[in-house]
């Protein structure tokens, strides 16, 4: 019996003991768990039978599971390029950022002074971008590279329309020789916001476009084919009729070519990939984005930003953040929520690791292989050309159809992938791993076709000279300098190096120190078990467009974990394209609006938004093309049903969908929700449920069965997803039947015929590589673990709020007194003493503890969510913490330190103050460093003092000075 119960994950997973539950539960006065969920989960909604999904295993289990499942990818060579290629990750980044909890396992930084590390290593990749590209100003990583140009259409095109320099009788031009990937991304962008597209040439551009309104163009640098375009024209035309041009590049090309900031471009976009990072059969990668001054608050995504402390210490932070799409909801440029940091961070070590020499030789060596690959080719076989006249890493053969079936058919045999564009056309992308063996297996391929002896190249002189020429035009060779900043130019050994990543990552907090109590963030375990498989090289080093044949463990992967997921969710169809939680609120909507169009019911766009619902969804909707209308809540949290049946009423031809989330971002399971929903059904809408608080419905409410129509759902989250410190993420959505003809679809999958292609990210199944995680989450945890996972995440939280009661003034709660997995304490009140909701989150950061979510859903309050995942002990901790703090307001409250000068304006202490020879403060050093006893044994030092962000906001500098 005790063996069993050692090996049953969900004992380490679920942080409270079976002891520690039962003391809850009877400060609760409860005398059980179902006695709990009586008082707290509404019953008539309650799921009323156990999840028919596999048992729980052990972690020796899975691990071997995995193993296996692992063995049915097939590593092939892959020559497809299309925005993936092969790359090395150096083991110094990889075993010490991948696969460090320190690094993977924080939040999003919006708590700058204890996330500096982290906000150093991006403001190095901005520096890169930046540098690379020729452009002033970059954000901090996109989703991929189709989403990041789809955003730079839709930033030029809000900033003209706000200017008033067009109207919706404009034109967006796409190149035809853009990846197929993006064109499909951009039309489903274009279709949802009602712009016009040109898809063609941009040969053609002057030629056949002259009388078309255009108000930006997309084009490829090198193109999707591997052609290096001289667009001089191209930029002198539409730098003469005001329109934007958007440039997207091969990161690692730019050490070579002259850089799109030199030439015209406005935005420049693309994949960091290259930089280290793996393939992982689509994701996660770092997208960029970078552009010039004059777009910065309308630039989508995050900037770092460079201010001072309040000692005047250099210290970075995310910039301008009243940008971003919770603050500005349906004003919002941008849905991003989570981005791509850990992806991101990589690819900047990647530049520290090799420097700029280091990036030029590896470019430079690409280059030559692919030269010399063309010259064997094309110099030992006669009925075959090389038609790409300058080019970077990607050869173009021709040929005629026949030999083209063969090659297909050797090179399959031989385990190797081309891109075979069409039935004379196929080219070849050379990647960094790219060596003399494998040009020798390229060529033996073709020799097989061609009748050529194996041996053929041998017999060829290779021209030396050829290694001093590029095989691009001259006045396309880069010029300028770039990583130039000391950073760059430093690490010359990994002994260096990784003392330098250990110095990044003591700076930031993280799920290695303590709780990390955000609510609607669910910041729970991420197990190593979890995550084994992402060092994996079967998983890692897949291309995305293989033959699925080649992907049949990812393939079993993604069937599996689909059917889970209906099952726990109850919907019948789903996609798992989307690739962060924002996307899968707009890919939710996009269907919507798919469905409504066909049939016939093109006006409706009408979004109805609950206040009480999450932060993101106002712009996932504005993104979708909809006029959003707010609903008010009543005193209790509740969504108004008067205000909803008014708003109802006014638009009822016109109403589209109601965004919920559920339980609501109050905290409180709402009694009447399918009342609400069958409001909305009988006015002809349809009901998204937003899946940020899945954490309080597993195995207890199946969302279809309230009568939801589709639902996305954060796995890095509720799945196990680690944060990563703001992405990778994924957001999948579930379904009802009549919405599945409508799921996201992709131009490198089978359709159907005549089926209305919707795209939502660049690969099939988005970031594919971290899909293994939450399959490993459900099948380590079982049914009953997922469900036990809901049960003491709920009464975690209602275990804080009835600790803190007394002492804070709880938002919401439902009608027994409960909260959900999340409660809302309100730090209004304090304001008669100038204490503000930030001044509480940076004390809290001299207790070791980051804060919970601040000012949002209600200004000037806190969210509190603790997880299954925190033991009680910790809880007690975080709850001493919270009620010391109280303490501490009464203090200056009753006069014993002024409003100006105490603990809370002063924080966070960081031990440059704190050994400072001369202490000008009315309190202790100790009352600063350790205002609790058990504080010295686990203490976190913040590295700089509380930021100036004013400061930072008028000075913008996000880049390395």
């Amino acid at each position: 019996m005790k063996e069993n119960y050692v090996k049953k994950f969900y004992h380490r997973h679920i942080g409270p003991s079976r002891d520690e539950i039962n003391n809850m539960l009877k400060k609760l006065q409860c005398s059980s768990i179902q006695d709990f969920l009586n008082k707290t989960v509404p019953k008539e909604i309650r799921l009323k039978r156990k999840l028919n999904l596999p048992n729980s295993i052990s972690e020796y289990q899975y691990l071997n599971h995995i193993y296996r499942i692992s063995k049915k990818n097939k590593i092939y060579r892959s020559y497809i390029g299309l925005g993936y290629k092969n790359t090395i990750t150096p083991s110094v980044i990889q075993r010490n950022i991948l696969e460090n909890p320190a690094w993977y396992t924080p939040y999003t930084p919006y708590q700058s002074e204890i996330s500096q590390g982290r906000l150093e290593a991006l403001i190095n990749f901005q520096t890169m971008i930046s540098d690379l590209t020729g452009m002033k100003i970059s954000n901090a990583s996109m989703l991929d590279e189709s989403t990041a140009a789809a955003d730079a259409m839709f930033m030029i095109y809000q900033e003209k329309i706000k200017k008033k320099q067009i109207d919706n009788n404009y034109y967006f031009f796409i190149s035809n020789e853009i990846f197929p990937q993006t064109i499909s991304v951009l039309k489903t962008r274009c279709f949802g916001l009602g712009i016009h597209i040109i898809n063609d040439s941009h040969k053609n551009l002057k030629i056949k476009y002259n009388n078309k309104k255009i108000f930006g163009l997309i084009i490829s640098y090198p193109s999707s084919l591997g052609e290096i375009y001289d667009y001089s024209e191209t930029v002198e035309y539409a730098k003469e009729h005001n329109i934007s041009i958007i440039v997207s590049t091969d990161l690692l090309s730019l050490s070579l070519l002259k850089p799109p900031g030199e030439w015209g471009a406005d935005v420049v976009i693309g994949s960091s990939q290259s930089f280290g990072i793996p393939m992982g059969y689509g994701g996660p990668h770092a997208a960029f984005f970078s552009t010039h001054e004059q777009y910065k608050r309308f630039l989508p995504g995050r900037i770092i930003g460079i201010s001072v402390d309040i000692r005047n210490k250099k210290a970075f932070r995310m910039a301008l953040q009243t940008r971003e799409q919770h603050i500005k909801r349906e004003r919002a440029t941008s849905n991003i929520c989570t981005s791509q940091v850990l992806p991101a961070i990589m690819a900047s070590m990647y530049a520290l690791y090799h420097g700029k020499k280091g990036l030029i030789e590896i470019a430079k060596c690409i280059h030559e292989y692919t030269k010399k690959l063309e010259f064997l080719l094309v110099n030992s076989i006669n009925h075959l050309d090389q038609v790409n006249t300058s080019y970077f890493d990607t050869i173009r053969i021709k040929t005629d159809s026949e030999s083209v079936s063969k090659i297909k058919k050797v090179s399959e045999r031989k385990k190797t992938n081309f891109r075979y564009v069409n039935e004379n056309h196929l080219t070849i992308t050379l990647d960094e791993t790219t060596c003399q063996k494998d040009i020798n297996h390229i060529l033996s391929i073709f020799y097989e076709v061609y009748n050529k002896d194996k041996k053929t190249y041998k017999k060829i002189k290779y021209n030396r000279n050829i290694r001093h020429e590029y095989k691009f035009p001259f006045f396309l060779k880069r010029k300028s300098d770039f990583l130039k900043h000391k950073v760059f130019n430093k690490f010359y050994s990994e002994n260096e190096l990784i003392r330098y990543v250990k110095r990044l990552e003591k700076k930031d907090i993280s799920l290695i120190h303590s709780m990390i109590p955000l609510g609607s963030c669910t910041m729970k375990l991420n197990a190593s078990a979890e995550l084994l498989s992402l060092s994996q090289q079967e998983w890692r080093n897949i291309h995305p467009f293989v033959p699925e044949k080649q992907a049949m463990g990812y393939h079993f992967i993604i069937k599996n974990l689909k059917k889970y997921l209906k099952e726990i969710t109850g919907f019948s169809g789903i996609s798992l394209q989307p690739n962060s939680g924002a996307q899968g609120e707009y890919a939710g909507l996009m269907v919507i609006k798919h469905y409504h169009h066909s049939l016939k019911e093109h006006q409706r766009n009408i979004a109805l938004i609950p206040s009480s619902s999450h932060g993101t969804n106002p712009a996932s909707a504005n993104m979708a093309g909809m006029k959003v209308l707010l609903v008010s809540t009543t005193n209790d949290g509740s969504i108004n049903k008067n205000d909803l049946l008014k708003k109802v009423k006014e638009n009822k031809n016109s109403l589209s969908v109601l965004m919920i989330t559920y339980p609501s971002t109050y905290g409180i399971y709402e009694k009447n929700i399918q009342e609400i929903i069958d409001i909305i059904h009988e006015n002809g809408g349809q009901v998204y449920m937003d899946g940020a608080n899945m954490n309080a419905q597993i195995g207890l409410i199946r969302p279809a069965n309230l009568g939801v129509d589709v639902c996305h759902l954060n796995l890095h989250k509720t799945f196990a997803i680690p944060h990563g410190g703001g992405g990778p993420g994924m957001g999948p959505i579930c379904v009802a039947s009549h919405l599945k003809p409508f799921l996201p679809n992709h131009p490198f999958q089978k359709q159907e015929k005549n089926k209305e292609t919707l795209t939502i990210s660049s690969s099939p199944y988005g970031s594919s590589l971290i899909l293994t995680i939450s399959y490993a989450y459900i099948r380590l945890l079982g049914p009953y673990g997922l469900r036990k996972c809901t049960e003491i995440s709920v009464l975690n939280a209602n275990y804080i709020k009835e600790r803190l009661k007394n002492f804070y003034n709880i938002l919401y709660v439902g009608e027994n007194n409960t909260v959900a997995h999340e409660l809302i304490i309100d730090c209004r009140i304090f304001k008669h003493m100038e204490i503000e909701v930030v001044d509480i989150a940076k004390r809290m950061m001299d207790y070791g503890y980051h804060a919970p979510t601040i000012s949002f859903p209600v200004e000037g309050c806190m969210m509190i969510e603790p997880t299954e995942s925190e033991s009680k002990e910790e809880l007690d901790h975080f709850i001493e913490t919270m009620i010391n703090i109280r303490q501490e307001i009464k203090e200056i409250e009753y006069g014993k330190f002024s409003k100006k000068n105490n603990v809370f304006k002063n924080a966070p202490h960081s031990i440059d103050i704190l050994t400072q020879n001369e202490w000008k403060y009315p309190y202790s050093r100790e009352k600063a460093a350790y205002p609790l006893h058990w504080i010295k044994d686990r203490k976190f030092w913040p590295s700089i003092n509380r930021i100036d962000d004013g400061y930072g906001d008028r000075n913008l500098i996000c880049t390395c000075v």
